[in-house]
C-alpha cells in the first residue's frame, strides 16, 4: 500500500514515547488487512502491511472473534518483528458488521491484544468509521462508502452531535445507489426488454444474456444464493459500460447518483466548510457515475467542499490508533460505531 496523500497532520494532544508503534486492522468482505505505523507519526504512514483474502467468518454470535484472532495474532507478530517494534501501544480494529455483529469482538479483542502486544488503548470501529477516518482524517464532514452496499456517515466532531448515519440497510431495505442497487435496476431493465414492457433496455438484455445465460433462468439462479447482493453488484459495471449509448442505463446511474447524494446530504453537518468524500469500489466505475454525482452533490450540498478521499479504511484504522496513542482522538466515541477501551492483559 502506498503512502496516503492529502491527509493533513493532526495537532494538539499528548506525546508518545519515540519508538512506540500502533496497529491498524481492516476486516471486510474481501479479507483482512493489517498495518503498522509509528505512534508518534501524526500522519500515521504505514511502515509494513499484511493482507489475506480470507474473510473473517460470521456465526450465531456474530463476527467470529476466534477466526479473526487466528489470522490477526500471527500476522501482527510478524509485522512487529519486521519493523522492530517492542509493543503496540494502541490499536484500532475496523470491521464490517461491527455495529450489529461485533459483541464477541468487543468481549474478546481488548484482553487478547493487551496480552499479546501490550496494547493499552484499543478502538473497535465499524468499517464506515475507519472509512471516514481514512477519507477525511479528523475533520467534520460526511463520507459515503459504496461498493456492493452503500452507507453514509457524518459528524461535526462535537460530543452532542455524535455520528449521523444514512442507509447501509442492505439490498432488500436500502443501499440505494450501491452496486447491488445498480445491478438490480439494470437486470430489471433487461427483464422489461425481454417481456416487451416499457422501460426496458435491449442493450442491458444483451449484456445480461451474455453474462448469465438465458434471462428466464435468472430467478432460479439468483434468489436462492446467499451472496445475492454480490451477484447483483457484478452487473453494475455492465450498466456503466452501456450508459454512454443507452438512455435507460444512463438513467439508472443518474438515479443512483441522486440516492448517493441524498445520503451524503442527510449526514453532512450544516453550514459552510464541511468536507464530503466518496470512497469504495463503486466509484471506480468512473465518469458515467461520477459526472451525475458531482451535479447531484452540488445541488444538495452547495456549501460543502467535495474532496477526494485521502486514504483507505486501513489508513483510517491507523489514523485512529495513532490519535489514540497521542491523546488526539476527536472523532466521537460510540458504543457501537467507535468504542474506546483501555484493556488490561488477560
Amino acid at each position: 500500500m502506498g503512502e496516503p496523500t492529502g491527509r493533513g497532520p493532526d495537532t494538539g494532544g499528548g506525546t508518545v514515547p519515540a519508538g512506540d508503534h500502533v496497529l491498524g486492522v481492516d476486516s471486510g468482505g474481501s479479507g483482512l488487512r493489517i498495518a503498522v505505523a509509528r505512534a508518534d507519526d501524526p500522519a500515521a504512514r504505514p511502515l509494513a502491511t499484511y493482507a489475506s483474502n480470507e474473510p473473517v467468518r460470521t456465526g450465531p454470535h456474530g463476527i467470529d472473534a476466534g477466526h479473526l484472532l487466528s489470522q490477526l495474532l500471527p500476522a501482527a507478530e510478524e509485522l512487529r518483528r519486521e519493523v522492530g517494534a517492542v509493543r503496540f501501544t494502541a490499536g484500532c480494529v475496523g470491521a464490517a458488521g461491527m455495529a450489529t455483529l461485533g459483541d464477541e469482538l468487543r468481549a474478546r479483542l481488548p484482553a487478547e491484544l493487551a496480552t499479546a502486544f501490550g496494547v493499552r488503548r484499543l478502538a473497535l470501529a465499524a468499517d464506515a468509521v475507519t472509512a471516514y477516518a481514512g477519507a477525511l482524517g479528523q475533520r467534520p464532514g460526511a463520507v459515503v462508502t459504496a461498493g456492493t452496499g452503500m452507507i453514509a456517515l457524518g459528524t461535526d466532531l462535537t460530543g452532542a452531535g455524535g455520528w449521523r448515519r444514512a442507509d447501509g440497510w442492505g439490498h432488500l431495505l436500502g443501499d440505494c445507489g450501491s452496486g447491488a442497487w445498480i445491478g438490480r435496476a439494470g437486470l430489471e431493465a433487461a427483464m422489461r426488454a425481454y417481456d416487451g414492457r416499457p422501460g426496458g433496455s435491449a442493450a442491458l438484455l444483451a449484456r445480461a444474456t451474455a453474462m448469465f445465460g438465458p434471462v428466464t433462468g435468472l430467478p432460479g439462479a439468483l434468489y436462492p444464493r446467499p451472496d445475492r447482493p454480490a451477484v447483483l453488484a457484478s452487473f453494475a459495471p455492465e450498466v456503466g459500460r452501456c450508459a454512454a449509448d443507452d438512455a435507460v442505463a444512463d438513467g439508472i446511474l443518474r438515479a443512483a447518483a441522486g440516492h448517493i447524494a441524498d445520503a451524503a446530504a442527510a449526514v453532512c453537518p450544516p453550514g459552510a466548510g464541511s468536507a464530503v468524500a466518496c470512497t469504495g469500489g463503486l466509484f471506480g466505475m468512473g465518469e458515467p457515475l461520477l459526472a451525475p454525482l458531482r451535479t447531484a452533490l452540488a445541488e444538495r450540498l452547495p456549501d460543502a467542499r467535495v474532496t477526494a478521499a485521502a486514504g483507505s479504511p486501513l489508513d483510517g484504522a491507523l489514523t485512529i490508533a495513532a490519535a489514540l496513542a497521542g491523546d488526539r482522538l476527536t472523532l466521537p466515541a460510540d458504543l457501537k460505531l467507535l468504542q474506546i477501551t483501555r484493556p488490561a492483559p488477560g
